[in-house]
């Protein structure tokens, strides 16, 4: 992964990210709620301690503070971390936020009940030794017996479809009103691919056109299950959405 192309991109997407969702506010409580009956059917009645370790805007963290989750968010992006922890704290909640990379947590040994790495964060690293980098981390920060989160884009389906990209979807919410698209651009052995997200806007001098974009390595369920268990975690499984109410499919796996 190009770390300084995947901030930058998310770095200015920070402002505008609730817009790709039609009602963040409820996706937020949405999935939190998700991600919470997956932590509690692993670990107990909780709460837990998470760090999101891919934790943008928030939208997975805060849903799960709110569910009484003990959460701590990092993000590559520095300026969706930040508004992360002040989204959090317009909703009465503790979200301790920071700049870091997934490769190199600043984190001790051991503290976290659960990580969380969720909405085809991990695809953004490009080998497998970047992904085994973070899944060491992972591991690393999590306590003995503690819980992996991982969810990504259902790649197994895409990579045999191969799409150029995701039709445009309109957004006109309280929170500002806004039109995106995305074309992918595969790579010829099907792995990887670039994507470009095409974003209009409206403010007050009218609508506003931005692009940016960055890549993803599209790891089928198999290949990341193996790099799970070549981390150390054990019992690596895969839930569909129909099962968990998540967006997108979970793997789960224990320290």
């Amino acid at each position: 992964m190009s770390g300084d192309t995947a901030r930058d991109f998310y770095d200015h997407l920070a402002g505008d990210y609730h817009l790709l969702y039609q009602d963040w506010p409820a996706a937020v409580a949405g999935q939190g709620r998700a991600l919470d009956r997956v932590l509690r059917g692993h670990l107990g009645a909780g709460p837990a301690t998470v760090l999101d370790a891919a934790c943008g805007i928030g939208t997975q963290a805060i849903g799960l503070a709110a569910c009484g989750h003990a959460v701590v968010g990092t993000d590559l992006s520095p300026v969706a971390a930040a508004r992360a922890a002040e989204e959090a704290r317009t909703r009465g909640l503790r979200l301790p936020t920071l700049a870091g990379d997934m490769r190199a947590l600043p984190f001790d040994g051991g503290w976290a009940d659960a990580v969380v790495c969720a909405d085809n964060a991990l695809p953004h690293l490009l080998t497998a030794v970047e992904v085994g980098t973070a899944l060491g981390e992972m591991w690393r920060v999590l306590r003995p017996g503690g819980l992996l989160v991982l969810t990504t884009r259902d790649y197994d389906a895409l990579r045999a479809a191969k799409p150029a990209g995701q039709p445009p979807k309109s957004v006109d919410s309280a929170m500002g009103r806004a039109i995106t698209f995305q074309l992918w651009h595969w790579d010829d052995d099907g792995e990887r691919y670039d994507f470009e997200m095409f974003r209009l806007t409206e403010g007050g001098d009218g609508w506003a056109v931005r692009v940016g974009g960055a890549r993803y390595w599209a790891l089928t369920r198999a290949q990341l299950s193996e790099f799970v268990a070549e981390a150390g975690f054990a019992e690596p499984v895969w839930r569909t959405p129909e099962e968990t109410g998540f967006f997108q499919p979970v793997l789960t796996a224990h320290r």
